[in-house]
């Protein structure tokens, strides 16, 4: 099974600075961005270039960034 990550992204608004695209980066992976005609479209883009980028330090022995967060989740009975 594959490890799932909490990533933080941001996103802006179209402007002359993102090419007149939505632009949508996580910044716990460097350099790790994606633009898009929509905010969801920037999302979808930026996910997959966030898997790639993870499959990519895996492959090559590369550490990940220690800001990454393994997703999961606890169940408490209260």
């Amino acid at each position: 099974m594959a490890t799932q990550y909490r990533l933080p992204y941001t996103i802006r608004g179209p402007s002359e600075d993102t090419e007149d695209m939505y632009l949508a980066e996580c910044p716990v992976l460097p350099g790790c961005r994606a633009w898009g005609e929509t905010p969801e479209e920037a999302l979808f883009n930026l996910e997959g270039n966030a898997a790639a980028y993870i499959a990519s330090c895996k492959e090559h022995g590369d550490e990940l960034p220690p800001e990454l967060c393994q997703a999961g989740e606890i169940m408490v009975a209260a």
